[in-house]
Parts: C-alpha cells; structure tokens; sequence
C-alpha cells in the first residue's frame, strides 16, 4: 500500500507538473490575445463556470471514488447508477441558466458582455461532469495514468483551439471570444472522455441489464455526495458572489467600473494563479491520499492513516515553502516572465505566506472525505465562507480598493486550514 501511494503521487506531480505548464501556456496566450479586460472579464464570469460545475458534478466523483476503493461493490453498476442522475441534474441546471443568463449578466455582474459567455456554460457542463465520474472511478482504482494522459490530452486541445479561434471572434467582439473560451470546453471535457473511455478495461463494458440505475448504490452515492455537494456550492456560492459584492461596495464607495475589471483581473488572474501555482504538488498528494486513507479507515487502521496525512502535509509543505520564499523575493520578476506585468506585486508580497497554509487545504479536506466525514468539510466551509463574505463586504466599504479582498481571502485561507486540521485529528482518533 506505502508503494502504491508513493507510486501514484510520482504519477500524479508529473501528470500535475505538465498540466500546470500547460495551463500557464494557456493563460499567457489567453492574456497575450485577449488582454487585461478581457482577462478581468473572463475573471468576472469564472465564479459563475465554477458553481454551475460544481453544482452538476453533485458531488459524485468524490463519492465513486471512495466507493470504489473500498472495493465491495460492483463497479459497473456505481457508474451505470450515477451518470443517469447526474444527467438530470445537469439538464435542469442548463434550463436555469438559460432562463437566468441574462440576469446574471445584466443585474449582478453588471456587464452585458458576460451574457454570451454565460448560456455557453449551459452547453459544456454534462461533458465536464461525465468526465469528472470517469476519473473518479480511476482515482478509486489507484490508477492514475488514465487521468494524467486525459488532462494532458485535454489542455493540449483546449491551447489548440484557443489559438486557432480567439483572434476570429476578437474581430467579432470581446464577449464573442469569451464565448468561444468557454465553448472550446465542450472539445477538451470529449477528448478527455474518449481517452478515459479507452483506458476502461475490456470487461467494463456495460450491457443492458448493467445500465439500469441501483437504488441501493445510488443511495450509497448520494449519502457521501450531497454533504460534498452542499460544501461545494457554499465555496462555490461565496465564489460567486465574490464579484458581484465586490463590484457592488466599490461602486458605492466611488470607485470605477474600469479599476475594478482592471484590479479584480490583476489579482484573480495573474497573482492568485501565481501563487498556487505549487498546488498541482498538493492536489496530486490529495487524490492519491483519497483511497488509502479510504481502504485503512474503513479496514480500523488508523494510525496508518494517520501517518499518511501527516506525511502529506509535510511534502506539501516542503515543496511549498521554497517556491512562497521565492514569490517574496522576487514578485516582479515572475509576473514579467509569466504575464509581461508587474501590476500585483504588492498584493502577491501580502498574499505569499497566507497561500502557505493553502496548500495544506486539500490533503486535509480529501482526508474527511475518504473518512466519510463530508459534513466536517461542509460546516468548515459553511463557517469560512460566511467570514469570507461579510469581511469582503465591511472592508471594501473601508475605500480601501482590491485590498478588502485581500484580506477576506487572507482570514479564510487560516481558519479553514486550522480548522480542518483539528477536525482530522478528531475524526481519526474518535473513528
């Protein structure tokens, strides 16, 4: 089992390392050709992408994977049971959006340009949500190239499309390229499904009597899914909102809508990025981490477990902890190299160390959920976006400009990564 971890980690920092290089590729072509607005406008309507997709997720990659791992059921009939389910959700979120796209793009992000982009969405979700099922079920395998070959496979089509397309729809308009960016997904999400699909073994394939959905195994999916759901759409509600908040108080306070678009896309999209840059190390650790914490807790081994996680957070750690001295050192010099700015660096010398504590988040969060304490995650969540939200509010009010995010975001990171570590130890030694 020790092997197995170490060897799937391994798989997974190189699969993440490439995938990360990939996406730096992309975004500094996406900046090169569509600029700061554009990027501050992408960064407007991201939030939005990010709680539909959670949302049509449901939360079921989390829950197959741990199914999975444990290895008591039959795996065919977990899929066959979850994608029927999560197609349903994903066509009523798609009449929501389409009914509601203009709202959101009108009344709360306050820019008509975003609507085009917005029913796009409406279009990609079930094919990111197919293919978040069909990793999971890999990852519960601990089998991790399948998920390294898609992800590459999938970035090298989306960077492919972004370049042969965004200058055609730029002539058109800046929310036609924004469209195009969002629709490019629907492409990527296919190729990585078709790949996933290859790597599936020969016996997989489902035959008539497997494509009936299981009561039982659907019940079983959800009892794990809709507390990670619900922790989810509350980071993913409070994501949402960031912008519209933020827009809001700034507005009232005397700020431009230009400043605003031009800092909020500084920082969400050249500092922030930046600076987790080191996370593709940690989510490779916490995916591996998922089913042997999964296997030992539920075979009463853990102290193992326990073991496991504190390894994990000590390799996050030290790979993070260079890369954060680094990004204090010299702020400039990689926003030049990456981004050809040096607007952020004073946000990125107050947000460096805060972001050494996030890098710790997803060990620890995968680590209740393989528990099966997915509700611990859902009230850390539920706690750290309530404080996130209202701070943003009470400080942006202070006419202290993008700063009031800053530091809500800063009061976030620290109590939901000490939180999360206590409830571990809680879960573990009370199990």
């Amino acid at each position: 089992m020790k092997e197995k971890f170490i060897y799937s980690t391994i798989i997974l920092i190189i699969g993440g390392f490439i995938t990360k290089a990939l996406g730096m590729i992309i975004k500094i072509v996406m900046t090169r050709l569509i600029g700061t607005e554009g990027i501050g406008l992408y960064m407007l309507i991201l939030p939005t992408f990010s709680l539909f997709i959670s949302l049509a997720s449901f939360g079921f990659p989390v829950a197959v994977s741990k199914l999975v791992a444990e290895d008591t059921k039959n795996n065919k009939k977990i899929i066959s049971s979850v994608i029927p389910a999560s197609l349903i959700i994903n066509i009523i979120l798609m009449i929501v959006i389409l009914l509601f796209g203009k709202v959101l793009s009108y009344n709360l992000l306050h820019d008509k340009r975003c609507y085009f982009a917005i029913v796009a969405m409406a279009l990609v979700i079930p094919f990111t949500s197919i293919s978040a099922i069909l990793r999971s079920y890999f990852f519960g395998k601990e089998k991790m190239v399948p998920h390294v070959v898609s992800n590459i496979l999938e970035d090298v089509t989306r960077l492919f499309l972004l370049i042969i397309g965004v200058r055609h729809f730029l002539k058109m308009g800046i929310e036609y390229a924004l469209c195009y960016v969002i629709l490019i997904n629907i492409l990527s999400e296919l190729t990585s499904i078709l790949v996933l699909f290859f790597f599936l073994p020969k016996n997989f394939k489902l035959k008539r009597s497997d494509i009936k959905p299981s009561k039982v195994y659907l019940k079983d999916s959800l009892s794990i899914s809709i507390p990670s759901t619900i922790a989810r759409l509350v980071a993913s509600i409070g994501y949402f909102l960031e912008p519209i908040i933020l827009t809001f108080t700034l507005h009232k306070v005397g700020y431009s809508n230009s400043f605003i678009v031009n800092e909020y896309g500084v920082l969400s999209g050249y500092v922030i990025p930046l600076l987790l840059l080191p996370s593709f190390f940690t989510m490779a650790i916490s995916q591996a981490l998922l089913p042997i914490i999964s296997k030992s807790t539920s075979k009463r081994k853990n102290e193992y477990a326990y073991r496991k996680i504190k390894q994990s957070i000590a390799i996050s750690l030290v790979i993070g902890l260079p890369v954060t001295i680094m990004f204090l050192i010299a702020p400039a010099f990689f926003l030049k190299i990456i981004y050809n700015t040096t607007e952020g660096v004073s946000y990125m010398m107050v947000l460096a160390p805060v972001c050494l504590l996030q890098y710790i988040q997803a060990p620890l969060s995968s680590s209740l959920d393989a528990m099966g304490k997915s509700s611990e995650n859902l009230k850390t969540t539920l706690i750290g976006t309530l404080i996130r939200t209202s701070s943003l509010f009470l400080f942006s009010l202070l006419k202290i400009g993008i700063w009031g995010l800053i530091i809500s975001t800063s009061i976030n990171i620290i109590f939901t990564t000490v939180y999360n570590f206590f409830q571990v130890r809680r879960a573990i030694y009370n199990n």
